[in-house]
Order: C-alpha cells, then structure tokens, then sequence
C-alpha cells in the first residue's frame, strides 16, 4: 500500500511536469539615460552618448513580493525584453543614485501569460 502510494505521487509529479507547462509573458521598452555631457549638441556628441557601461552604473530592477527577480539588461540602445512569470511587479532602481533619479519609477506592471507589456523609462542622471 505504502509503495503503490509512492508511486502514484512520483508519477502525478512526472505528469504534472508534462501537462502543467508554465507560460510567461514578457516585460519589454527602452531605457534612456541623459544627459551625460553638461552641455547638449545637436547633432549629439557622440561621445555624450550611453554605453553598456552607462546602462550597468544605472541597474533597474524587477521585483515582486518575493524580492528581485530580475535585473534589466538594455542593450547599447537602450531596448530590453525579459520573461517574467505572470503576475505585478515593480520595476525601479537598484541603488539610490546621489543625483538625478527617475521620476518614473518605481512603476509596477501587471505580466500576463503570452503577452507584452512596455515599460519605456527615462533615467535623469542630473548632470547640467
């Protein structure tokens, strides 16, 4: 009786695993960071421009009530796209920055199975 039991849990487990395909949706936008010289050009120096670097001293969060999930990973532009477990977070950033800040975050999204949701954020780094 004990083994057949066992047996039966080790197999829902198995099928549970086979069936029970968990879906996730995706948070995705752009984030912009400026400005990074003290004084704008237009056309823009390109040396004023972001960088990876630029992006990782600026690290924006995920986070539920769990705590963080994920950290954003933009590219040299700015896009980023992560997959999320349904469900609300809230995006903000990761260290309390000396100057600047975003007036837009902390913001919480809502991630729905198979679907998108955008979240462009604009990052002020206070240099004037």
């Amino acid at each position: 009786m004990k083994k057949s039991l066992i047996l039966l849990v080790c197999l829902a487990i198995l099928l549970s695993g086979c069936f029970g395909q968990k879906q996730y949706g995706y948070l995705e936008g752009k984030i912009s960071i400026g400005p990074l010289c003290p004084v704008e050009t237009n056309p823009p120096d390109p040396g004023c421009q972001p960088t990876e670097e630029t992006f990782k001293a600026w690290p924006v969060g995920v986070y539920s009530g769990f705590g963080k999930v994920a950290t954003l990973n933009p590219d040299s532009s700015g896009n980023y796209k992560v997959e999320l477990s349904p469900g609300k977070y809230t995006v903000k950033l990761e260290k309390k920055q000396v100057v600047g800040g975003s007036k837009y975050l902390p913001a919480d999204v809502v991630i729905e199975p198979s679907k998108t949701a955008n979240l462009d954020i604009y990052l002020d780094t206070g240099i004037r």
